[in-house]
């Protein structure tokens, strides 16, 4: 794009850091123009990849620093920590008795007919397991304190341990958190004080094992999340930059940096639940209220759902699952947004394991990168195999300013699949890309028909780098009939940013019967999480807590199942009969919806109350027509030989420049359409336009070849 002066008028600066790419949008808040920058993730030192995307993005927009007015930032960091056993070296303490809580978990197998049953390694091992000896009941009533001399004999094992986080988890301290509060205070006192997490604090809800996993996840990446925040803030004022810095939490708000700190295990999932923003935005500009989201990147695929309009949301998430299965992975009682995530991204390594083609979970990421970036790289990856098969412009990979070798890249292809395999290069080529789509073809049908959402009336959102080019193939194999290309799908994740607002929740366990007498319980509870909601938000700075819309739920079962269903809690203005109908028609709905019927005269409980506060902003997101403006437009670029199995194979395939494309325009496949930020492949049959909002329409033709 060239360079334009842009005045100070609510600039916003945003950026999502990948496991491969680090994505840049600058925007200026009164005409809604953008500038868009990518540049490869430095996962030694992040900051390295920011400064050098911020300076460019500045220079570009001609814009002094010191007239950005807000930072927005989407981390993987407290993922990836998780995901690669990178946390902090860190001691759990529980109740005496319950030293393997942790590690037992729950006794229900997720695959009941797998005999070598395989689960996530715990964040922290049994020999960092401490026991104090202490009991509360259910109720909150203490049945033992614990001494002094226990206190000292914990706090004494952590000192010696040399640990950096402590988590702490005692039996129903999500009732009283007395015990808790004690051993944190004792160990506040030490010389070098660890980071502490309290159960209490962190997920004040019942069942022990869901409970102390989100609380160990927290404290073991508390350090890390903490470091990272503190070096991005000083890195930034290095560069003049010092506006109000928000992060990007599971739930799809911003939060402020002191409140990430404290409870990092609430910006997992920080970077795709973004991106699901942006495809909310584009679902409304288009007037589709059903979108199945896709984002791939370089390292990993992001599968999400937007239903009705709104981010399909769980109020329990779990990281690290194993084959995608519910139950497989570490438990987190964080409200999120609905996602499944697998590693097949651009970087995906492919390889061979007893003769079949296996790619990923394992990725090249940015250093050294796939082979055809030069970087040192020698196994081959999905990007390798686009390059090979003609989909990428090597000469115009991220809009020019990286070179592709596909020598190289075809070279390794033939080496580790071809030669052992005897395929040929392009059949070699071919059935990595196949293999990397079949991949996300399982998660899609995961998230969709597997979740009761009928994929044929969907419409699918590409977006992500290497998002459009997969996108048309993954929506024919599930049988999605129209898929939509956002402008700027390279960067979706840092546009949606833009979408996000300030936003804090949260949910405690009270169990209450759902019968006459329940208004005090009501009342007292709504007010405790009204008080704590704008407590959280005047921490924030720059947000006023007055102006929070709150938002109540609860959880509720019938008398005697073990398993809750999430429900919006009615107003309670001092009816109690009122309250208790229309909770009870509410529930009743929602298990229907559910589980196909309901029992009108079972006697309902309230497991957990939660709340939602959000602050609103001024919606300043203009068409997408803004930024197409001051677009840098290239004549058409011709063609270039692609692979095109349904045609037989290589074809002359005319190629298409995004910015030159107008809502006269129509496309047939096979095509290829090339933005500086990613790469849109059609294929025969599609026919693709350009909406009124800038984004590309594809229309879904050929089913895919058996």
């Amino acid at each position: 794009m060239s360079k334009s002066r842009v005045s100070s008028d609510q600039s916003r600066l945003t950026f999502d850091i990948g496991g491969t790419f680090t994505d840049f949008v600058l925007e200026h808040g009164s005409s809604g123009e953008r500038h868009f920058w990518k540049v490869l993730s430095t996962p030694k030192d992040l900051s390295v990849a920011v400064m050098e995307g911020v300076g460019h993005l500045l220079e570009q927009a001609a814009l002094p620093p010191q007239d950005v007015n807000s930072i927005l930032h989407a981390t993987t960091i407290a993922t990836n920590a998780i995901l690669e056993r990178k946390g902090a070296k860190t001691a759990l303490v529980t109740t005496k008795g319950f030293r393997d809580i942790i590690l037992i978990g729950r006794q229900k197998r997720y695959d009941t007919d797998d005999l070598r049953l395989v689960r996530p390694v715990p964040l922290v091992r049994r020999r960092d397991i401490f026991e104090l000896d202490e009991r509360m009941t259910y109720a909150g009533e203490v049945l033992r304190a614990p001494s002094p001399e226990s206190i000292t004999e914990v706090v004494s094992a952590i000192r010696a341990g040399g640990y950096e986080a402590v988590a702490i988890s005692l039996l129903h301290a999500y009732a009283n958190p007395t015990h808790e509060e004690m051993l944190a205070e004792a160990l506040g006192k030490l010389d070098t004080p660890p980071s502490v997490s309290l159960s209490s604090g962190v997920s004040p809800k019942f069942r022990e094992y869901e409970r102390t996993s989100t609380t160990v996840a927290n404290a073991y990446i508390q350090p890390i999340v903490t470091r990272y925040v503190t070096r991005l803030a000083e890195t930034l004022g290095e560069r003049n930059l010092q506006p109000t810095l928000m992060i990007m939490q599971s739930n799809g708000g911003l939060v402020s940096p002191n409140l990430a700190c404290e409870t990092p295990i609430k910006i997992v999932e920080s970077g795709p639940a973004a991106g699901v923003l942006m495809c909310k935005a584009v679902g409304q500009q288009e007037n589709i209220d059903n979108l199945l989201t896709f984002d791939m990147g370089g390292t990993t695929a992001k599968l999400g759902a937007i239903d009705n309009g709104e981010p399909a949301t769980l109020p329990t998430f779990e990281v690290d699952q194993i084959r995608y299965t519910k139950g497989s992975g570490l438990p987190l009682n964080i409200s999120a947004i609905e996602m499944l995530e697998i590693g097949a991204g651009g970087g995906s390594i492919a390889q061979l394991s007893l003769g079949t083609i296996v790619v990923g979970p394992a990725s090249a990421g940015s250093e050294p990168g796939p082979v055809c970036y030069g970087r040192g790289g020698t196994l081959p990856t999905v990007t390798d195999a686009n390059a090979v098969l003609g989909y990428l412009n090597p000469a115009y990979f991220n809009g020019g300013r990286m070179g592709l070798d596909v020598e190289s890249a075809a070279a390794s292809i033939d080496r580790v699949i071809g030669a052992p395999t005897g395929l040929s290069l392009a059949e070699a080529a071919w059935s990595i890309h196949r293999m990397a789509t079949a991949n996300m073809e399982r998660a899609l049908r995961i998230m969709s028909v597997e979740r009761g959402r009928d994929p044929r009336h969907y419409t699918l959102v590409g977006f992500g780098g290497a998002g459009p080019l997969h996108a048309a193939r993954l929506a024919r194999q599930v049988g999605v009939p129209k898929v939509i290309i956002p402008f700027g799908a390279g960067l979706g994740s840092a546009i949606g940013l833009l979408q996000a607002t300030p936003k804090v929740d949260h949910s405690i366990t009270r169990l209450t019967q759902l019968a006459p007498g329940i208004g005090a319980v009501v009342r007292r509870t709504v007010q405790e999480l009204g008080s704590w909601a704008h407590a959280a938000i005047a921490r924030m700075g720059g947000c006023d807590a007055n102006a929070a819309t709150l938002k109540f739920g609860a959880t509720a079962r019938y008398v005697g199942q073990g398993h809750e269903v999430p429900v919006d809690l009615p107003e309670f203005g001092g009816d109690e009969e009122g309250f208790l109908a229309e909770f009870s028609v509410r529930f009743g709905r929602a298990y229907k919806a559910l589980y196909g019927f309901e029992d009108q005269g079972r006697p309902l409980e309230i497991i957990d109350w939660s709340i939602t506060a959000s602050v609103p902003v001024p919606n300043r997101d203009k068409a997408n027509a803004a930024s197409l403006s001051r677009a840098t437009r290239r004549s058409t670029p011709g063609k270039r030989s692609a692979y095109f199995p349904e045609l037989g194979g290589y074809v002359d395939c005319a190629i298409y420049d995004r910015y030159s494309l107008g809502g006269e325009d129509e496309i047939s496949g096979p095509a290829i359409i090339e933005e500086p930020e990613s790469t849109i492949v059609l294929l025969p049959g599609d026919v693709a336009r350009i909406s009124a909002e800038g984004n590309l329409v594809i229309k879904i033709g050929l089913k895919e070849l058996s």
